[in-house]
């Protein structure tokens, strides 16, 4: 059959437009990427001020998340806040748009707003605190940690009865009690420290590959002394193995942080399914090497099911995490001649994919419906004209793609160590050590405390090995 010339020029349309789509989140924005993983942040933010109109568009919440990241890394706290906090309410005001929605299934998802995935939301937090610590502003920082209490109440709630290893963040609650302790919140900081030690040892152990820090059992130790918990402090001693002994500080002291390396960015998967017809309009789609059935039903006359049914195999994207391994693996802080071990705290990376894998169930059955859509559109089109349904075969074959969408700014992992300064000024000595400790790198800090000052660092380590594909 002879296409006119109207089909051949939105034929054309089509397949450019499917070669622009095509490209990943990281793709598009590599210019941003490659000064921002070279240390170049300047330049980085420069690009971010060029790209302003994404402050609107359906990649907000990333725009606002990325420029958050590079301000507070220039030193620029107060602005930075800012726009995390236009992160930290669209999140919250984000309404489904159900016409947006209905039209995702005609295309794909990356024409919805991208409203991040749920430990990127937590993770809101951890930069906005940081950055109020920064200011001297605790009551502020502590606004974020109870914002960050209700963040995960709410992914309790969410996954009470769905298959989902990230339902609690032990990290989050980890740094709310340093919050609390350096605030003078004893008690709250007890039971931040508490919920953390209990969330390391039940899942993140298991499931995250990060162990309790010995940082925070001494941190649950002190905190129960110091509110007069001897029961607490006794049946915590025998589970630890551990004797506290309290010990006087003259001086101050550091919570520093060491976000090391970059997370993963997500890429593009696809798997090929048989559709099966069935009566009434049900049809399946099936794959035999995953073990996989998935059916849905459509409501179409005869005809057309018959038409759907006959179609021999269909192509169907979902999104995958790429790795970006860190160039260092442990570090230490040295101070007047002592040295302290930083501790991993949060597996961002690991958590990353262990939650996709968990929603992958959802993932399929949203995209397959997605595609299931399609083909009944189609059927129904060649219907009234095959010239057209094939045109609109080519064009759901294009417009199949995931969202490759995530926050790529944030670090691979977090470490964190509470290093003892004497009063006035101090210099810090961060440590940072490849495998085998065949490369060091050194960074130097100054800090001026006060006594029974606690003071607050946050430094990233971008070296990062090439993507994995």
């Amino acid at each position: 059959m002879f296409f006119n010339i109207k089909r051949i020029r939105l034929f054309a349309i089509l397949s450019f437009v499917a070669f622009l789509g095509c490209a990943t989140y990281y793709q598009k924005n590599i210019k941003f990427q490659e000064h921002f993983v070279k240390g170049e942040i300047e330049q980085a933010e420069k690009i971010l001020e060029k790209e302003k109109k994404s402050a609107k568009g359906k990649n907000r919440l990333l725009y606002f998340l990325q420029k958050g990241v590079v301000l507070q890394m220039l030193g620029n706290y107060q602005e930075s806040n800012d726009f995390f906090e236009q992160a930290y309410l669209f999140t919250e005001d984000l309404q489904k748009n159900y016409a947006t929605e209905a039209l995702s299934y005609f295309t794909n998802p990356t024409i919805l707003p991208y409203k991040g995935e749920d430990f990127e939301r937590v993770q809101i937090h951890y930069y906005k605190a940081l950055n109020y610590l920064r200011l001297n502003q605790f009551e502020e920082a502590l606004v974020e940690c109870r914002r960050m209490n209700i963040e995960l109440n709410s992914l309790n709630d969410k996954y009470a009865n769905h298959k989902n290893r990230y339902k609690r963040d032990a990290f989050a609650y980890n740094l709310m009690g340093i919050i609390f302790e350096a605030a003078g919140e004893v008690n709250n900081a007890f039971i931040s420290y508490r919920n953390a030690y209990e969330t390391y040892r039940d899942e993140y152990q298991s499931f995250f590959n990060v162990d309790v820090p010995k940082q925070l059992k001494m941190d649950l130790l002190r905190t129960a002394y110091l509110n007069g918990f001897g029961d607490e402090l006794e049946h915590y001693q025998n589970e630890f193995n551990m004797e506290f002994t309290p010990q006087a500080n003259e001086g101050g002291e550091l919570i520093f942080f060491w976000n090391n390396g970059l997370g993963p960015v997500k890429g593009e998967w696809s798997i090929n399914f048989f559709i099966l017809k069935g009566k009434g309009g049900l049809v399946t789609f099936v794959n035999d090497e995953e073990g996989l059935s998935f059916p849905f039903s459509l409501e179409i006359s005869g005809d057309e099911s018959t038409k759907l049914g006959d179609l021999k195999a269909v192509r169907v994207a979902f999104p995958k995490y790429l790795e970006r391994k860190p160039s260092f693996r442990s570090a230490k802080i040295s101070v007047d001649n002592k040295n302290y071990q930083l501790e991993l705290a949060q597996n961002i990376n690991e958590i990353a994919f262990k939650t996709l894998n968990d929603r992958m169930i959802r993932e399929l059955g949203n995209s397959l419906l997605r595609l299931a859509i399609k083909q009944a559109t189609e059927a129904l089109v060649r219907k009234k004209s095959e010239g057209l349904g094939t045109l609109l075969s080519v064009a759901n074959a294009l417009t199949e793609k995931t969202d490759t969408r995530n926050w790529q700014t944030l670090p691979y992992s977090i470490y964190y160590a509470r290093i003892p300064l004497a009063a006035g000024e101090n210099t810090v000595v961060l440590k940072a050590y490849s495998s085998h400790k065949q490369r060091e790198d050194s960074t130097s800090f100054n800090f001026y405390v006060e006594k029974n000052e606690t003071v607050f660092q946050m430094y990233h380590s971008l070296e990062s090995l090439p993507l994995e594909q």
